[in-house]
């Protein structure tokens, strides 16, 4: 892989492991969750194991993503590209567009440059 694909697949990593795995699963009911998913203090309670779920699965993509380039397999970084693409994808058409570009735009970027470089 290109140092480009490398750097802008463990970006994507990065991305889902702390900005989405940890402010989801820790700081959802915290002032900094809060701010960040525009969320009044009831609602965060209220969805807080949800999120904590919700964070997981982010987990489990920056894993998924940091095996693939730990081993340089370009076949296990897409799949789990795509699966990050697919998820921004519906979260945009679902909860709110600017999930389109803070996790679908930039996992395709890396796709492509894992694909093509």
């Amino acid at each position: 892989m290109s140092v480009l694909a490398i750097l802008l697949t463990a970006f994507v990593a990065l991305l889902h492991l702390g900005f989405l795995m940890v402010l989801e699963m820790f700081f959802w009911t915290r002032p900094l969750g809060r701010k960040v998913f525009r969320l009044d203090p009831q609602v965060a309670r209220d969805s807080a194991r949800l999120a904590m779920n919700q964070g997981l699965y982010n987990g489990f993509l920056a894993a998924g993503l940091a095996w693939g380039l730990w081993l340089g397999d370009k076949g296990i970084c897409l799949f789990f590209l795509g699966c990050v693409v697919v998820a921004g994808l519906f979260g945009a058409a679902t909860v709110k567009r600017s999930i389109l570009y803070v996790q679908a735009l930039p996992a395709i970027a890396a796709a492509a440059a894992v694909h093509y470089f």
